[in-house]
């Protein structure tokens, strides 16, 4: 019930972020597209906040918490809208493992977690990601977009069937051997846009339930 509690303040921040933005409407571009970027920071870093917890609460019930209202929360714009578009077109690509049609929804000099990799490096680490786990999937529970940024609460599941080679999922599976354990987790992911394409991406995961799952750390009782 708190992840729940919780998760819902979250969703009345999201719809603040919706009401605030259109409520900025008349005051030029560059005011209104700060504006939505700090009440988007806020949403993404409360989300962060209760990530922990509802973590705890996925070991226990096995699943991850649905949305509790509507799945998506989308500033009424063209701009917003076509942003998640896009994404769903991307998961739907890196679902199945097309990892070239999912890396060219991305701009040529794209950001991850703050760092220049460009589409090589994301390459790299979706091929390493689809290596680890044939049947790696990223599943969209809850989205809010506004401006240029959507942000996801996704349930990702895989199951261990390959060796790591690079530093990706907190870097505790490189040289690994395979488990052939599946896990189901919750990821909170943060994308902004410029021209169609992801531009910058940050990430929080609960790596430390995946390796629990997988039977690679202890799970922790009591």
């Amino acid at each position: 019930m708190a992840v729940k509690a919780r998760f819902s303040r979250m969703r009345l921040v999201s719809e603040t972020l919706v009401e605030s933005s259109c409520d900025l409407s008349h005051h030029d571009g560059q005011l209104r597209r700060e504006a939505i970027m700090a009440f988007t920071r806020r949403w993404f870093f409360g989300l962060l906040a209760v990530l922990p917890l509802a973590g705890r609460a996925i070991a226990q019930e096995g699943s991850v918490p649905l949305a509790d209202g509507s799945p998506e929360t989308i500033e009424p714009s063209p701009l917003a809208r076509a942003n998640v578009a896009t994404l769903h077109r991307y998961m739907a690509a890196m679902n199945s493992g097309d990892v070239p049609a999912a890396v060219a929804f991305f701009a040529p000099d794209t950001r991850n977690h703050g760092k220049p990799v460009g589409k090589p490096g994301l390459t790299r680490v979706l091929t390493d990601l689809r290596t680890m786990f044939p049947d790696y999937r990223h599943e969209a529970i809850e989205m809010t977009a506004a401006g240029d940024v959507v942000i996801a609460r996704n349930k990702v599941s895989g199951t261990h069937k390959g060796v790591g080679k690079i530093p990706v999922e907190g870097g505790m599976l490189v040289g690994v051997a395979p488990t052939n354990k599946s896990f189901v987790v919750q990821h909170i992911h943060w994308w902004r846009f410029r021209d169609g394409l992801i531009v910058e991406h940050y990430a929080t995961r609960d790596d430390l339930d995946m390796m629990q799952q997988l039977g690679l750390l202890p799970t922790q009782t009591g």
